[in-house]
Formats: structure tokens, C-alpha cells, sequence
């Protein structure tokens, strides 16, 4: 009996851990640095490769993968006959209403924005706008010598992505 009281706690406590560690989305433009990382199980990096493209680098616990999302795995064969006439889905108000809480979960911890547009009449424009931008929300800044960088870090829980489906 007590067996068994062990395996529902550590079974417990390994769906709280799952609920309560951190996703991180992280976008860095001056440092190429483009990941998903689910803290302590998993992280999937985007690189750049000489051969392809794009090369995504999937580390799983202790396992590393690595493949091309941009190759073809296969040829698809068409099947010949009739064409089949497609549905077109109409939108949904509440699909839109939960995309929005869900949307809302998300917690903005790095968000910085350099920006460099190539003409000097629009970037003095923009200069005062960034300035109050600056005061309030992130960093944000204006440059005339053609840098552009943008920093942002996302990141937010699976129980509360959870918890916005939960609750209407």
C-alpha cells in the first residue's frame, strides 16, 4: 500500500514539475541566438548550415538531434481521380477570444529594438517615438549608422496556458 502512495506522489510531483517549469522563446538578431526551450527537458535551436539553409538543433534530456526542416522527406504521389473540393472554414469569434488569453499568458522579459531605417528624415521622425517608448515599455532606441538589432525574450508556464483554456 505504501508502494503505492509513492508512485502517485512522484507522480504528482513530476505533473507539477511538467505544469510549473518555464517555456523561453528567445529572438536575438546581433548574436543569431533563435531558441525554444523548455527549461530542464527540452531546447530547439535555430542555426544557420553551409549545406542548408536552415539546421534545427533539438536537445532532448541527454539526446541531441539535429535535422533540416526545409529538405523533403519524401515525394508525395498524387492519387488520380476525382479533385476534392476543399471547405473553407469560416472564423470563429471564440477561437480568436482564446488565441487573445492565451496571447495574454505570456510574460515579455527582454525586449529591445535598435533600429536603423536608411533614410535620416524618418529616422528623426521616429526618434521622439521611440523616446517615450523608451520611458515606458522596453529599450528602444534610433541610430543613424546602420544597426539593426532586436532582443526578445518571451516567457510564460504551462499551467498558465492551462489555465486560460480552463477558465472562460
Amino acid at each position: 500500500m505504501t508502494a503505492l502512495y509513492v508512485i502517485i506522489t512522484l507522480v504528482v510531483i513530476l505533473i507539477g514539475f511538467l505544469l510549473w517549469t518555464p517555456i523561453i522563446i528567445k529572438v536575438d538578431t546581433d548574436t543569431n541566438d533563435y531558441f525554444v526551450q523548455w527549461r530542464g527537458l527540452a531546447k530547439a535551436r535555430i542555426e544557420g548550415d553551409e549545406q542548408e539553409i536552415v539546421r534545427v538543433k533539438l536537445n532532448v534530456l541527454f539526446l541531441n538531434f539535429k535535422f533540416y526542416p526545409l529538405r523533403s522527406w519524401g515525394k508525395s504521389e498524387k492519387k488520380k481521380g476525382h479533385s476534392e473540393v476543399k471547405k473553407t472554414k469560416k472564423f470563429n469569434p471564440k477561437n480568436g477570444r482564446i488565441a487573445l488569453r492565451v496571447l495574454r499568458t505570456f510574460e515579455i522579459k527582454q525586449f529591445l529594438l535598435h533600429l536603423d531605417t536608411g533614410d535620416y528624415i524618418l529616422n528623426a521622425k521616429l526618434y521622439p517615438v521611440f523616446f517615450f517608448l523608451n520611458r515606458f515599455y522596453g529599450d528602444f532606441a534610433i541610430n543613424f549608422n546602420d544597426k539593426n538589432r532586436l532582443a526578445l525574450q518571451v516567457q510564460n508556464r504551462p499551467i498558465f496556458i492551462l489555465k486560460s483554456f480552463i477558465n472562460n
